[in-house]
C-alpha cells in the first residue's frame, strides 16, 4: 500500500517536524544569532573588568567571570553621556517631525496634484538622496558659519532633512498610490479641500507609511556620524556615536568597557522604537492598506 504522500493532491510533507527544523527553524536559529551577536558582545564587555578583557588565556572571552558595573559607573558619571544622549534624542526627534511633515506635503502634492513633469520632479527628488554627504558637506558647512549655527544642535536639525526629506518622500510616494483615489474623489464632491482630504481621508490610512517615513528618519538622525563631527565642536554637546567615539578614545588608549556600554545604551532607544511600531513598519512595506 503506498504512503499518502504518494498519492495525487496529498500534502509533500512540508509540515513534518524533521522538515521544518531543516527549512524554517534551523535557518531562524542561525540568523537571530547572527543579528544578537554584536548586542550580546556590548553587553558582556560593558560587564567586564579590565583584567578580563585583555587576558584571554585565563578568561573565556565569550563569558563574564567577575562582573562589575564601573564601566557603567565611568560612562554615566566621569563623562557627559547623559548629555549626549538626551542631545540626540532632541536632535534625531527635532530633525525626524521636520522630515516627516516636508515629505507628506511633498509627496501628496506630487502623487495627487497631477502636474507636468511631476514624475520627473520626484525622480529628481529620489536621486538627491542618492548624493553622497561628502559632496553636501562644503556648502552646507558654509550656510551654517554664515547663520551662526555651528557648535549648536541647530546646525545638525536643519542639515539632516537634506539626505532625509528626499528618501521619506520616495517612500509615501509609493504609499500614497496605494490608497484609492475615489475616496478623495467623493470628499472633493462633497465640497472638502485638498488640505481636509490630506488630514482627514489620506493620512488616516497612510498611518504605517508614515511610521515606517519616521523609523528611518530617526534611525538615520540617530546614527550620523558626518555632520555631527564637523559642525559640533564642543564636548558637551556632541551626538551619541560622535562622543563615544572621541571621548573615550584617548590616543592609543581605548577604553572597551566604557565605549561599549556607551554603544550598547545608545542602541536601546533605537531597539525599542522598532519593538514598539514594527508591525506599522511590516505593513508599511508591503503597502497594504485596509479598504
Amino acid at each position: 500500500m503506498s504512503k499518502s504522500s504518494d498519492q495525487p493532491g496529498a500534502p509533500l510533507g512540508w509540515e513534518s517536524l524533521p522538515r521544518k527544523i531543516v527549512t524554517v527553524y534551523t535557518p531562524l536559529i542561525l540568523f537571530i544569532i547572527v543579528l544578537l551577536f554584536p548586542f550580546y558582545w556590548m553587553t558582556i564587555t560593558t560587564l567586564k573588568p579590565n583584567n578580563e578583557l585583555y587576558n584571554y588565556k585565563d578568561f573565556n572571552p565569550l563569558w563574564v567571570h567577575s562582573p562589575t558595573l564601573a564601566n557603567v559607573k565611568k560612562l554615566l558619571f566621569d563623562t557627559d553621556y547623559p548629555q549626549w544622549l538626551m542631545t540626540t534624542m532632541g536632535v534625531a526627534a527635532a530633525a525626524t517631525i521636520i522630515s516627516v511633515i516636508s515629505s507628506v506635503l511633498a509627496a501628496y502634492a506630487l502623487q495627487r496634484l497631477r502636474f507636468r513633469g511631476s514624475n520627473w520632479v520626484g525622480l529628481a527628488i529620489y536621486l538627491a538622496y542618492l548624493v553622497p554627504p561628502s559632496i553636501l558637506f562644503i556648502p552646507l558647512a558654509t550656510m551654517v558659519f554664515q547663520l551662526g549655527l555651528f557648535d549648536t544642535p541647530w546646525a545638525l536639525i536643519l542639515t539632516y532633512p537634506t539626505f532625509l526629506i528626499p528618501f521619506c518622500t520616495w517612500l509615501l510616494i509609493g504609499y500614497f498610490k496605494s490608497i484609492p483615489y475615489e475616496l478623495e474623489e467623493c470628499a472633493l464632491i462633497d465640497g472638502a479641500s485638498r488640505l481636509q482630504i490630506l488630514r482627514r481621508i489620506t493620512l488616516p490610512l497612510a498611518v504605517p507609511g508614515l511610521i515606517s517615513a519616521g523609523i528611518f528618519a530617526f534611525t538615520l538622525s540617530w546614527n550620523e556620524f558626518i555632520y555631527a563631527l564637523a559642525f559640533i565642536q564642543s564636548s558637551e554637546k556632541k551626538t551619541v556615536p560622535v562622543a563615544v567615539l572621541t571621548q573615550l578614545v584617548q590616543g592609543d588608549d581605548y577604553q572597551w568597557g566604557a565605549l561599549m556600554a556607551g554603544a550598547l545604551f545608545g542602541s536601546i532607544p533605537v531597539a525599542l522604537l522598532y519593538s514598539f511600531f514594527v508591525e506599522y513598519y511590516v505593513s508599511s512595506l508591503t503597502g497594504a492598506v485596509k479598504e
